[in-house]
Order: structure tokens, then sequence, then C-alpha cells
């Protein structure tokens, strides 16, 4: 196939129905079928890129290998297809906007009038084509973020329009994901805020190819004639998304309802084989079907928002059916925890998770649960901000420096043993000046992490600015904190354990962002597995 296809995928109704989950189950059954597939996300809103959004506001910052801050949905993409993506995945509006008025500076457009169409669009439509250029992909799947009759989206409404008589019909299709809502008091599903979606879309010069429909009860094949007489699609273009028990559910959903046979006919691809979903077939049985469960607690600033610890939360699936154990992951407020009741509320945890994040609130309360889980034996994992919490903690109550902390909580601590990277000491600007993406991490022989990884090196990615002070190794290192993982060019510290703990691990980068259904991470893997031991020790 010489030249890539393109697959946009827009929503309508309202936010937050799926179109991530729709758009990796459809690249996951296209790329099942022998085709190259990758995923691109173009989100509306101004800012640069969501690595200045609070987790409130966006949910979970995702970070790339090469260092984007981007949409929690390229963490979909990636588990589902096992790639990697980068910075051209993710596109903003302040982005597009950006790029634009700095060729403007620069007199690119030779005096002109700078104006939305065509300058907008066509910088949009640059963005949408480079993943297709370079004939590495042979199928292109494009999310726009919103929802359509959005002010904001329809730039890029007008781009994907521009594109389709570009591009031609068969180079080309639009899947519009809607919502078919029922009312209980009528008992029955409604289909006009789908038709006045649709609506919408034709106004803005696109007809659907394809109709996804959200929805919590079955759509009758009388319902389906109606959405596609007046939506205009063909009966076999209308495909049901019925609300599943878990999102690794919907590709085989959208197999059985031919969501990758209709867009592969309308796009005249011609694949006779089979969608190989064997791997996939087999990590939703372990996951359907555990031998045994274990409860996590979960120790964060964020929890209100599950979406604000996304990566985790599914690395944890991805790793309980690796090991046939269901895990049950209880979120706390690190600001509930006072130290008098953390025993109550510990009491039936097999493991406890401190999360990363930023900032002083919560931080007293996340100290006070590692205390107590390094000295009841409790198998414990920090990321990022988790291992700084777990560094101050033993500072403080092994050590003996009681006012051990991070410079970023207390600038005048007597003993930094968190402490500012040189290199951001005078940065101003927050948005994307952390240490991002992948670093390389020399792992120490004879270390719980050298078992894990069963090697001397890995590479993980980062998003952090605050480090280990290592004016302070050789006296946590003579108390039994090690320093198990070292970057080997900056001599920072990776990774930190404690030798007479049995699994007691706390990492500065962000493992979660690299495990996947096919390939889950190791140290979540051997997390749930030292969790389920210890819950079958306590029978």
């Amino acid at each position: 196939m010489p030249n890539a296809k393109y697959v946009f995928v827009t929503g309508g109704v309202t936010s937050s129905l799926g179109k991530g989950i729709i758009s990796a189950s459809l690249a996951k059954l296209l790329q099942a079928r022998g085709l190259r597939t990758t995923i691109q996300k173009f989100d509306p809103y101004i800012n640069v890129d969501p690595g200045t959004l609070n987790p409130y506001e966006h949910g979970e910052c995702y970070v790339t290998e090469d260092g984007a801050e981007t949409d929690l949905d390229l963490g979909h993409y990636e588990r589902f297809l096992n790639i990697k993506t980068s910075q051209t995945n993710n596109v903003t509006s302040g982005r597009i906007y950006q790029s634009v008025i700095e060729k403007e500076r620069r007199g690119d457009f030779l005096g002109k009038t700078v104006q939305v169409i065509p300058h907008i669009t066509n910088e949009i439509k640059e963005r949408m084509l480079l993943l297709g250029k370079g004939n590495e992909h042979d199928v292109v799947i494009t999310e726009i973020g919103g929802t359509v009759g959005d002010i904001e989206s329809l730039p890029y409404i007008e781009a994907v329009r521009q594109l389709r008589w570009e591009l031609g019909r068969e180079n080309c299709v639009v899947i519009h994901l809607t919502l078919v809502p029922f009312l209980s008091a009528a008992k029955e599903l409604k289909t006009k805020p789908t038709q006045h979606s649709v609506k919408t879309l034709m106004e803005s010069g696109i007809n659907a190819d394809v109709l996804v429909c959200r929805t919590e009860h079955e759509l009758s094949d009388d319902l389906r004639k109606k959405l596609a007489l007046f939506c205009n699609v063909e009966q076999e273009a209308v495909i049901q998304s019925i609300d599943v028990k878990t999102i690794y559910d919907v590709p085989i959903l959208m197999y059985e309802e031919g969501l990758d046979k209709v867009v592969m006919k309308r796009l005249e691809i011609d694949l006779d084989t089979k969608p190989d979903l064997a791997q996939w077939q087999s990590f939703l049985k372990r996951h359907k079907h555990p031998k045994s469960s274990v409860t996590i607690g979960l120790i964060g600033k964020y929890v209100e928002l599950q979406d604000s610890y996304k990566s985790i939360l599914e690395s944890f699936v991805h790793a309980g059916a690796s090991n046939e154990v269901e895990v049950k992951v209880v979120p706390l407020h690190s600001s509930d925890l006072d130290e008098k009741d953390v025993h109550n509320k510990f009491e039936s945890f097999d493991g406890v998770l401190v999360a990363p994040g930023f900032g002083e609130r919560g931080i007293e309360g996340k100290i006070n649960a590692i205390k107590y889980v390094r000295e009841q034996k409790i198998p414990f994992f920090g990321i990022c901000l988790g291992m700084q919490m777990a560094v101050i903690e033993y500072a403080r109550n092994v050590l003996q420096l009681p006012r051990a902390n991070s410079v970023e909580m207390d600038a005048d601590t007597p003993h930094p043993v968190i402490s500012l990277m040189d290199e951001q000491r005078n940065i101003a600007n927050k948005g994307g000046t952390m240490r991002l993406g992948a670093w390389a991490c020399a792992i120490e022989k004879n270390t719980l992490l050298h078992k894990i990884y069963n090697s001397d090196y890995t590479e993980e990615r980062h998003r952090h600015r605050y480090e280990f002070n290592d004016a302070y190794y050789d006296q946590f290192n003579k108390y039994g904190m090690v320093a198990s993982g070292v970057n080997p060019q900056t001599k920072l510290v990776e990774a930190i354990e404690l030798l007479s703990h049995p699994w007691f691990v706390g990492v500065q980068y962000h493992p979660e962002y690299r495990s996947t259904v096919a390939q889950p991470h190791p140290l979540f893997v051997d997390f749930v597995n030292a969790c389920n031991n210890y819950a079958q020790s306590k029978k």
C-alpha cells in the first residue's frame, strides 16, 4: 500500500463518550489484520500541551519517550497497540496557533493577512498528514477532541472537510461517535440527539461514513434502520458501542459489530485475513478469571478524579492479569492520613503505592503512610514524588534528621535530602522544562531491581524537577537504603530500595507509562506478586 489511508473520529452530543477507546480499538483490529496503524489526537484547547494543566482539569498528563507531555488518550493508544507515540501524535490549538504566529513573525507569509482559513486550517492539515508520510503507516487514525458544534473545534472540522476533498473519498473515512440515551420514564432509546449531532456535522460540510452509538441498551434492527435513514449512512455502518465492564472488551465488541470491516470496505483495503486476537483474548481470560485477589492502597493527592492516575490503574490491570490476580485498588487522599489512624485504614491492605504529584499539600500524610508500611513490612512502591517521600521518611526516622525535607516543600530545610537539579534553578517557565522523556538507568547487581528487570540497564520515562541529593548518599547507604538504579551520565539516583524489607522500592521515573497489554511492566508485575505473597501469608 503506497499511500496511507486516514480515519477521522469525531464526537457528538456530549463529551467523555470514549473516542480514545474507540480509536484505539479500531487501531488494534486493523493492526491485528497486519496493517501498520498509528493514532494521533488533536485537542482544541489553547494550552500548548497538558503539562501545566491541573489533573482535576484534564486528568493525567501522559509522557512519551521523546519527552512530550500529552493527553492521557495517548496512553490508551500505547497500551492497546504496544507502540511508542511521540510529539507528533498529540497536537493542541495552542501549538497550532503558536506555530502560525511564529511563521508570521518570521515573514513566512510574505505580508499576507493571516487568517483561520487558510493559515490555521493549513497548519492543522499539515500536522494531520505528517504521520502518513514516509510510507511507515498504512492507516492513520486521527481523534478530534471536543464535541461537534463547539466553537473551538470548528477549524479542525473544516480541516477534515478539506482533506476529504483533497485525499479522495476512498482514502478518508469519518467516524462519528454519538450517544443514544435511554429515557427510563418512556422506557426507550432516543435517536434525536444523534440526528441533531449528525446534522451539525453536515452543516460543516461533512457526512459521517460510520456512526458509533454509545448506549446502555441493545440497539434494535428497527432503531438501526432509523439511524441509517435519518443520518445518511448505510445500516451496516451503524455500530453499537454498549457499556462494558472493562475498556479491554471494546476491541472484541467492535470486531463483533464489524467496525473494522466497514472501515476497510470504505477505504478500499482488500485484506482477507482475520485479525489475530489470540494474545488479546488470552489477556482478557486471565483478567476476568483470577485465581486470587489483593487489595492495594493508592495514596495520592488527586484521588477524587480517577483519570488522574489512569496509567497506574491500567498498569495494575496488566500486572494483575499477568499474575492471574484481581487487583482491588483503594484510593486514599494523602491529606486524610494522620499517624494515629493509619493502622486502621491500612489493616486490610496487601500493599501500598504512593503516587506522583507536585506541591506540599498532603505530604505529611504520605510520610505517615510510608513509615507504617516500612515498619510493618507491607510491600511498598513509590513513584516519583512517592520515592522522594520514602527518602524523606527514612531520613527523619532512621537517619535521625527530623527536619529533613525536599526544597520543593521547605526551601530552608537544614537537610535537603531532595533538592532542585542544577539546570532547573534559574528556570521561570513551567511548561516543558522538567526532566522529561526516556532516560538511562544503570541497575546495580544483587538488588531487587536487578532481579525484577533481569538486566543491568533500562530506559524509563521521567517528569519531575527535583532529585535525590547525592550529598546524603553515604548516610542512606550506611543505614540500609541503597541506590539500586543510577543514571550513568548524570549519576542522579533513579531508584532506591531497602535491604531489610521484603519489597520496598521507590523509583524517580514513571514505569506506568511503559506498561501495555502485551508487555506489562516488570515492576508492577513483581509488586503485585509480592502483594499476593503477603496476602497469602496473612491467611
